[in-house]
């Protein structure tokens, strides 16, 4: 069978999905995945690309993939897995452009899913009152999610999968610490709490830790209410003065502004927490440090320096973290419409520690010398 042949038989309303993987060239991202929707009324194909964290989806003709899947095939990757109707296809593309096609009847007719937007599936599913999410206003007592607070509902899923990442590196076998810095009204921590102990089953001791009072009330109410209050606890207390715990698993922290994503990051590394998720806030300190020859043409808008700077912080603590002997990703949060805060650090201790020369130069080209450098003594 032919590569023509193949796809012309594939990319039918009876597509059950395609997958381009064992990537060659990156160019178009680490894997492609292709679906049949129906746009009014119309037979098109949803063809989507992932690229690190970035997930693009574009709608093609089939004729369109009729030309574009060959050449995907010999310049991008090395493999295609199709099924479709009661078929499943094989393809392999050999170093010197050879392709190698296998077939088989699977002897089960799969439905294929046509609809454009399908529902989402998320780990905290709508419909499914969640106590601590009814009390905290994002969802009414038959679950469903309440309209203004849908982008709340999103964010915590979101967190949750960043979560659910890396699940493998906390002990199951012992209690896991986790301290979550700048806790405000918690949603996140009890989602967390829930997370961990309800649905996956650890052993967990868990503490919040946030400045206003009222807040801290409210939340060890909360916690007493649904029987948490033994292991999910809240105290009034600033990150940089805290010293109840020698070491900890886990530090979260979130939206702390300026510096004091700083001293988290630096009492997570002293205690060698094995996970770090840190979203940072409002970032004024390398902004008023960053100058630079070659960029001053662009640093001269205020706007412009402002985000950069911004950037440049949290690059930088990344580096500093890799320092310390972590994996560290940069990741978007949510989505940039709801807020331009949405960089989440995700840092897993896993290899040994290193000065970074190169980070060194970086730093001295933009004159800038971060809280957290100090913190760490570099």
């Amino acid at each position: 069978m032919e590569l023509s042949e193949l796809l012309n038989s594939a990319l039918t309303g009876e597509l059950s999905g395609i997958t381009i993987s064992n990537v060659k060239n990156s160019d178009l991202g680490e894997k492609i995945k292709i679906r049949p929707v129906l746009l009014k009324d119309q037979l098109k194909f949803q063809v989507t690309f992932y690229r690190g964290t970035k997930v693009i989806h574009k709608n093609y003709e089939k004729k369109e993939l009729l030309t574009d899947i060959p050449l995907w095939l010999g310049e991008y990757f090395k493999q295609m897995q199709a099924e479709y109707g009661d078929m499943q296809a094989s393809v392999l593309v050999s170093k010197k452009g050879k392709v190698t096609i296998k077939t088989k009847r699977t002897g089960c007719k799969k439905q294929a899913v046509l609809e454009h937007n399908r529902k989402k599936k998320y780990i905290l599913e709508e419909g499914k009152p969640v106590p601590f999410l009814v009390d905290l206003g994002v969802m009414s007592q038959n679950g469903k999610i309440i309209h203004a607070k849908y982008d709340k509902f999103k964010q915590i899923n979101r967190y949750l999968e960043f979560v659910d990442d890396i699940l493998e590196q906390l002990p199951k076998d012992r209690e896991v610490t986790i301290v979550d810095f700048g806790c405000g009204k918690s949603y996140l921590t009890f989602a967390l709490y829930y997370f961990l102990r309800e649905l996956n089953g650890y052993q967990v001791s868990i503490i919040g830790l946030d400045l206003k009072e009222d807040v801290i009330e409210h939340c060890n109410n909360l916690s007493k209410k649904y029987g948490y209050q033994d292991k999910l606890k809240f105290y009034v207390g600033d990150i940089a003065g805290y010293n109840a715990l020698k070491s900890v698993d886990m530090v979260v922290t979130l939206h702390a502004c300026d510096t004091a994503t700083d001293y988290a990051l630096a009492k997570a590394v002293g205690w060698g927490a094995q996970v770090i998720l840190s979203v940072p806030c409002c970032q004024h300190e390398v902004n008023k440090q960053l100058q630079n020859d070659m960029l001053a043409p662009v640093l001269k808008y205020g706007l412009i320096k402002e985000r950069m700077a911004a950037l440049m912080t949290d690059a930088i603590r990344a580096q500093l973290l890799e320092e310390q002997g972590y994996q560290v990703q940069v990741m978007e949060f949510i989505d940039m419409e709801h807020t331009p805060k949405n960089i989440l650090i995700r840092a897993v201790k896993d290899k040994k520690a290193g000065r970074n020369q190169k980070l060194d130069n970086c730093m001295k080209e933009l004159h800038v010398q971060p809280t957290l450098s100090g913190l760490l003594d570099r």
